[in-house]
């Protein structure tokens, strides 16, 4: 089976801006549910286990998809990691929400619900997210932690989890002015640079397409001289 990670730039599921890219992750739920009812886990850890948000993924994914939608929490202490455990192999699809990136792998790594995740990508379980749950598979994310703890005004280079090579910056209309100084600097070689309203999606480890309900995805890169920017389809 294929492994296969939607990593998507931003958005709104509330006001559905990606609703075709939650389509497109909804018919490979299905696809790998066969027979059954697909069922999708909402991972909300990076936005404090936020209930509004999971309601609008369910809100989507169930109201308009017919998918069962599930969540597991971590951060009040309400799941213990058996039941969490539990939701991932239940799982035919794992949606990571956005928030605080750092936040977020700090506390998987403290529950070791990131290898539960691991392994899920490893078995076929569709893997999709959006903005922190879009770069954390990537050796190298491109994040606003210090920006959010006051601590600078600049965006950061940190490690995610090594999945998938390379970097990606998410929110790239929002963002590109400072990720462009940040490519000539020398922070940065190269990363996937995708807008709001964008996914691309990696097919065993690598890039294989854009899905787009409306923004665009490229690649930048610098190579000491001059900036590349080119646009991925």
């Amino acid at each position: 089976m294929k492994k296969r990670i939607i990593a998507i730039g931003g958005g709104e599921i509330k006001s559905k801006t990606t609703l075709k890219i939650d389509e497109y992750i909804a018919n490979l739920a299905k696809e790998h549910a066969g027979d059954k009812r697909a069922n999708a886990l909402f991972i909300g850890t990076a936005s404090h286990d936020s209930m509004p948000y999971f309601n609008s993924f369910r809100k989507t994914y169930t109201s308009v998809f017919d998918i069962k939608a599930e969540v597991a929490l971590m951060v009040y202490g309400e799941m213990s990691l058996e039941k969490i455990a539990g939701k991932i192999d239940m799982a035919d699809c794992i949606y990571i929400g956005g928030g605080d990136t750092v936040f977020m792998l700090d506390k998987w790594k403290e529950f070791g619900v990131d290898k539960l995740i691991i392994d899920a990508y490893n078995q076929g379980k569709i893997i999709c997210g959006l903005s922190a749950g879009a770069i954390c598979w990537f050796k190298d994310m491109y994040t606003d932690y210090e920006i959010m703890r006051g601590q600078s005004s600049e965006y950061v280079l940190k490690k995610g989890l090594g999945i998938l090579d390379g970097a990606m910056c998410p929110h790239f209309n929002d963002r590109e002015e400072d990720f462009t100084v940040a490519l000539k600097k020398g922070v940065i070689k190269g990363a996937y640079c995708v807008e709001n309203d964008c996914a691309i999606e990696f097919v065993d480890g690598e890039y294989s397409k854009v899905i787009s309900a409306g923004g665009k995805a490229y690649y930048m890169s610098f190579d000491g001289v001059k900036t590349d920017k080119r646009e991925l389809q």
